[in-house]
């Protein structure tokens, strides 16, 4: 199994689509703000091409991103982006495109920008699953580098290409292949982050980890095994007390949190198919006591299996 198996076993629990929805064409000054996103929405920006200064206020993080460069929020915050200048920005114009999304522009010869800006949509309640383990934003850059065609960043650079194609035209079935490539795009985002050398706090962190990577692999793969800190311990080569520490430094929080985490949204999953009961899930993700299964359910998910499967079935 490849270390890096763990982002496809994190992404069959939690289901994430795309969407893009507004192409930018500016030219300099111009300014963007957006508010903070509902909670199971991830917005996301790509710079096509020229350049923007992201902040991010919640994070208190100022950034200046160039053409290739992608930014996530898995948080939802509320972000703003604009040329750095300074000055009042241009009025902008907005127009329907026939592929359904929205095209605004402005008058100006400034400083050019072409900006492809969309939101991920993330499955209830595993919203939760990525606020607790995703940074606060997370920027990655795609760009075709000394590393191989089969680099993440070298992805990324194709992906935003193909994007960017398809949103100057008006073909059919436009707005499927981008929404499609929106959906790949978040997968690939986590992967480059991951594998770049100075990986962000988080799961991200975890999974770039060499000697901690096959702990995270083992628990995505099976969640419901009896795992016990000795045995992912053992996975990793550490002693328990030098596995608890990695973890808890990168994390925030211990393995068996994680652990208990991916059990709920699998657990959150599964009621929401009828005709399986709550016992048999209990036992699914894990759990030898209903009684056991409930209560943690409960404090993780603010409702009780029951009352989760009738909000589930109701829509």
């Amino acid at each position: 199994m490849s270390e890096l198996d763990w982002l496809s076993h994190l992404l069959q629990i939690i289901t994430v689509t795309g969407q893009l929805e507004v192409r930018c064409a500016y030219g300099a000054p111009w300014r963007i703000m957006w508010n903070r996103a509902a909670a199971n929405e991830i917005p996301y920006h790509v710079i096509v091409r020229g350049r923007a200064i992201f902040e991010d206020p919640e994070a208190r993080t100022t950034r200046e991103l160039g053409s290739g460069d992608i930014v996530l929020l898995p948080h939802g915050a509320a972000h703003v982006l604009h040329d750095g200048s300074g000055q009042t920005p241009v009025p902008t114009q907005q127009r329907q495109a026939s592929a359904g999304w929205m095209l605004s522009e402005n008058d100006s010869n400034g400083e050019q920008l072409d900006l492809l800006c969309g939101r991920f949509f993330i499955a209830p309640p595993h919203d939760r699953l990525i606020r607790t383990y995703l940074p606060l934003n997370l920027v990655a850059r795609a760009g075709h580098g000394k590393d191989g065609a089969a680099s993440a960043t070298n992805q990324l650079a194709s992906l935003v290409g193909l994007m960017r194609m398809e949103a100057a035209g008006d073909r059919p079935g436009g707005r499927a292949v981008l929404n499609a490539l929106s959906s790949a795009l978040f997968t690939l985002v986590l992967r480059a982050a991951s594998e770049s050398e100075k990986a962000p706090a988080g799961l991200l962190a975890l999974a770039g980890h060499p000697r901690l990577a096959p702990a995270i692999t083992a628990m995505l793969a099976d969640p419901a095994k009896p795992w016990k800190l000795p045995g992912l311990a053992d996975l990793c080569g550490m002693s328990r007390a030098t596995f608890m520490r990695h973890f808890q430094d990168r994390l925030g929080c211990s393995a068996l949190d994680l652990l208990t985490d991916l059990r709920m949204s699998l657990a959150a999953n599964e009621l929401k198919k009828s005709g399986i009961s709550t016992e048999a899930i209990a036992e699914t993700v894990g759990y030898q006591s209903v009684s056991a299964f409930r209560r943690v359910f409960a404090e993780r998910m603010g409702m009780t299996p029951g009352e989760w499967r009738r909000l589930a079935q109701s829509g």
